[in-house]
């Protein structure tokens, strides 16, 4: 049963930091975001919420940057929303896998590309 609502926690923290970024949050260094994961610990006291940020290196330093700037305003609000004992600090991390995965796309179809010449 923990793990159930562990899960429910972590997918309410998801879509509410989700509708944070696009509809409330209006720093101009946060581009186009998308979250892509939360963790929470299993206290509930620290929560890594995972983005991917769309543009380059720098767009996605801004990016962090903006973010936390408004760690505060996200963690208070994150903690009004949703009612738990503790609101979990914050942190935010780049998800590297949807770029990861389109990389290793390109380079299975290079590869593939290469057997049908040969």
């Amino acid at each position: 049963m923990p793990k159930l609502r562990l899960e429910r926690i972590k997918e309410l923290y998801k879509v509410e930091v989700s509708n944070m970024l696009q509809k409330e949050i209006k720093d101009p260094r946060i581009g186009f975001v998308t979250v892509t994961d939360v963790e929470v610990s299993p206290d509930f006291r620290h929560a890594k919420i995972y983005v991917s940020p769309f543009g380059d290196e720098e767009a996605e330093r801004q990016t962090i940057q903006g973010l936390e700037s408004a760690k505060g305003y996200m963690r208070t609000e994150l903690g009004r929303r949703i009612r738990l004992r503790y609101t979990p600090e914050i942190s935010f991390a780049v998800d590297k896998s949807i770029e990861r995965g389109v990389r290793l796309t390109k380079l299975i179809d290079q590869i593939s590309e290469e057997g049908d010449h040969h």
